[in-house]
């Protein structure tokens, strides 16, 4: 029995999650606590993906990508890993049936990072969005649904646009960061360093739009799902409201957050509006 070792493996996964994500975290502790943990190895599977390719920038990010990419692979055929991260991602993969397809997508948008730097069309820039992000919420939904593939197809496109607004607020948020030290531009046909009110404002729209189709998912969601998942929507929209506000200068120049006071003070408004069932 390698019962230990699992949960060393789920406890890894935890640990990633409140280390990188404060906010995800937060709300992910609002789900019931018999798919908190596989959300937990989710993110930490898409986490360490991400963080090669974005941080790792004295190594071979190339050559530590491929390998991680070939240990996925290992641990998903052969149903264990001796890195943790991956061993308690496998066991969330096969426990919910979850689509390979939807592994190699994210795989494949991660390893554009490592060369891509702008998205010129719109078709490259939603390709990007389905991988990083889309797919993720879907990944998240085969736990949320548990296994409920007529569920899984009614909310899939809820899901999507829920994890392309989330994705989107994160581009807006962390403009200076992806220009300066990453090089990178996600918006097409927009110049991130001459951003406008018109510009922004196009931008905003779009996600606003995302959100009020993953909103009109959340509220069909099972009851062990929806309160975490509304809690993210809550701050993720938050955030928005902010940038929002926030003058095209600061934006490029200042990342935006939403201190902890007012995300403990969402918390509690989306408490309340979950038991008043008003979600």
């Amino acid at each position: 029995m390698k019962t230990i070792f699992d949960n060393v493996s789920y406890n890894c996964s935890k640990i990633v999650t409140e280390s990188y994500s404060t906010s995800f975290a937060l709300a992910t502790k609002m789900l019931s606590s018999s798919i908190r943990g596989d959300i937990y190895n989710i993110y930490g599977f898409v986490r360490f993906a991400d963080e090669i390719v974005d941080t790792f920038h004295d190594y071979d990010k190339k050559m530590l990508f491929e390998n991680f990419e070939k240990a996925m692979n290992d641990a998903i055929d052969n149903k264990i890993s001796l890195n943790p991260i991956l061993n308690s991602f496998q066991s969330t993969y096969h426990k919910y049936d979850i689509p390979f397809h939807l592994v190699e997508a994210f795989m494949k948008s991660m390893r554009m990072d490592l060369s891509k730097k702008k998205y010129h069309t719109f078709e490259e820039y939603q390709e990007y969005i389905y991988g990083s992000a889309d797919v993720v919420g879907l990944m998240c939904l085969c736990v949320f649904v548990d296994g409920d593939k007529d569920k899984y197809e009614e909310l899939k496109d809820s899901a999507m646009a829920l994890g392309s607004a989330f994705q989107k607020v994160n581009f807006l948020r962390d403009l200076k960061a992806d220009y300066e030290l990453l090089e990178r531009t996600y918006f097409p046909n927009t110049n991130l360093m001459e951003l406008d009110e018109a510009s922004k404002k196009r931008i905003v729209d779009e996600i606003k739009a995302d959100f009020a189709l993953g909103y009109s998912g959340i509220v069909k969601l099972p009851e062990q799902a929806k309160f975490g998942v509304y809690t993210a929507y809550k701050y993720y929209n938050k955030l928005l409201q902010k940038l929002q506000s926030t003058p095209p200068l600061e934006i490029k120049n200042t990342r935006i957050r939403v201190p902890n006071y007012q995300k403990f003070g969402l918390l509690a408004q989306s408490y309340v509006n979950y038991k008043l069932q008003l979600v």
